[in-house]
């Protein structure tokens, strides 16, 4: 009943419950779009997100907050401390007794979501190094050739292949 619905193999008592989407699909308009459903939706998707971040470790906590901060703007420590409810004092006290830094959980985040971006968009790579917060290309190139030890096309491109080569070795 749920695959005759859903038009998709639909798989129960799985690890984790999620909906996997193809790329195409994912890059059509959204075409029923309502704003009255959302507003109505929003609060508890919110509070759900909410709830699953207060269930993580700071530093997962920082990381979640950051990569929602981090569309086209370069967040601070201050931002960062507003969205937590804590002062930045307080928490730049909580990140070193972790062993970490503001500076760290930014460049996890960052690096997260470029492989995000590099592996499930289309994107243009300047595109890219706007949406994690940096002001210009080269300072994203920089990054990641200091994450990955290559460039962040390159690193694209090997992705692809290596996933075109697990699909060709189990068809």
């Amino acid at each position: 009943m749920y695959e005759a619905h859903f038009h998709c193999p639909v798989k129960f008592k799985a690890a984790q419950n999620a909906l996997i989407f193809s790329k195409a699909d994912i890059e059509l308009p959204f075409v029923t779009y309502n704003a009255d459903l959302l507003a109505t939706v929003a609060p508890q998707l919110e509070a759900e997100l909410t709830e699953q971040l207060a269930q993580k470790n700071l530093k997962e906590q920082a990381k979640g907050i950051l990569k929602q901060l981090l569309a086209g703007q370069r967040p601070g420590i201050q931002d960062l401390a507003r969205e937590l409810h804590l002062s930045t004092r307080t928490l730049q006290r909580r990140l070193t007794e972790q062993g970490i830094t503001f500076q760290q959980v930014l460049d996890e985040a960052r690096r997260e979501l470029a492989h995000h971006y590099l592996l499930h968009s289309s994107r243009e790579l300047n595109e890219t190094a706007y949406l994690l917060g940096y002001e210009d290309a080269n300072s994203f190139f920089r990054a990641f050739h200091q994450w990955e030890g290559i460039s962040p096309g390159h690193w694209r491109e090997l992705q692809k292949s290596s996933a075109t080569e697990a699909q060709v070795g189990v068809a």
